[in-house]
């Protein structure tokens, strides 16, 4: 894949993963903006990349810190706390596996969601 291809890919990524924090935000984390979701999703995934690396090889204790590392942000981003960054999580990953299960037999399977975990 070349390198417009993966900016393309990384930047549909971005506005997909978006969708599901938006989402995730409107329910728990008292409103915002999609844009304030992108941006989420972005610093999101940074922080999941960066602790990832340097922990995520630990057996259980390295994906549960690159976890809390990544409720952390959306601890920052959103009002509420704790309890509704969990949600917001949720929510977001909720709503993204909804979005690909509409879209896969569509053919539309091609992308992922940046910014939320495990999607």
């Amino acid at each position: 894949m070349g390198l417009i291809a993966s900016f393309v890919t990384f930047f549909l990524g971005v506005l997909i993963g978006g969708v599901g924090i938006y989402v995730g935000g409107a329910l728990f984390g008292g409103g915002g903006s999609y844009e304030k979701a992108v941006t989420t999703a972005i610093v999101g995934a940074i922080v999941w990349a960066v602790v990832g690396t340097f922990f995520g090889f630990i057996p259980l204790l390295g994906p549960i810190l690159t976890f809390l590392a990544y409720i952390a942000v959306l601890n920052v981003a959103y009002s509420g706390g704790w309890v509704d960054a969990i949600g917001i999580a949720v929510v977001a990953w909720l709503t993204l596996v909804v979005v690909f299960t509409v879209l896969g037999p569509l053919g539309l399977d091609l992308f992922s969601a940046v910014g939320v975990p495990w999607v």
